[in-house]
């Protein structure tokens, strides 16, 4: 009996253990979390002279019940009174668990096919880098892979931030995140 308990114990202290080293994780080589987003990544517009390229991402760990992968970038510090959607892109399958860097360009063959990247609030569908106002503190960028229980999401190229985030977060499972910053 005593065995049986010593055993169980032990079980019991293992199991929290396996469970965080697998927590759903994304992570980019070239942004690392709380870190200054690099040129290569900022807008070019606007007043920025940028790349406007988009990070390569990669995550793991995802809930076993993902049937798609969506991936934003918002910006909630900036001068709107509801942030900036900087990147859109949802119906990515559930087999991809890495975006390139250029994935975010819509006419390039970067992104996964299938996928979608809708309206940012730079007025057009894909990847616009960071471009706060001058003077500004340096503002946040918000990268997040969410894992969805639906397969697509029933929206087109043309549906706002606002929309995507709602079925987004009417259909999340997991979500995974990591914050670069950004000033001028």
């Amino acid at each position: 009996m005593r065995r049986l308990m010593v055993s169980m114990i032990c079980a019991l202290l293992v199991v929290p253990a396996i469970g965080r080293a697998g927590e759903f994780q994304v992570t980019s080589p070239t942004i690392k979390d709380q870190s200054t987003i690099g040129n290569e990544h900022v807008f070019n517009g606007f007043g920025c002279t940028g790349g406007n390229v988009s990070p390569e991402l990669r995550w793991d760990h995802a809930p076993k019940d993902t049937k798609s992968f969506a991936v934003t970038v918002y910006d909630p510090d900036a001068p709107t009174g509801s942030g900036w959607w900087h990147w859109l892109i949802f119906n990515i399958a559930p087999s991809v668990m890495h975006l390139p860097a250029g994935a975010g360009q819509p006419e390039s063959a970067g992104a996964p096919q299938g996928s979608i990247q809708s309206m940012t609030d730079f007025g057009q569908p894909g990847f616009g880098g960071p471009c706060p106002p001058p003077g500004d503190k340096p503002h946040r960028y918000i990268f997040t892979v969410f894992a969805l229980k639906v397969d697509q999401l029933p929206l087109k190229k043309e549906a706002s931030g606002a929309m995507v985030g709602y079925y987004l977060n009417q259909n999340a499972i997991g979500k995974a995140s990591f914050t670069g910053t950004y000033g001028r």
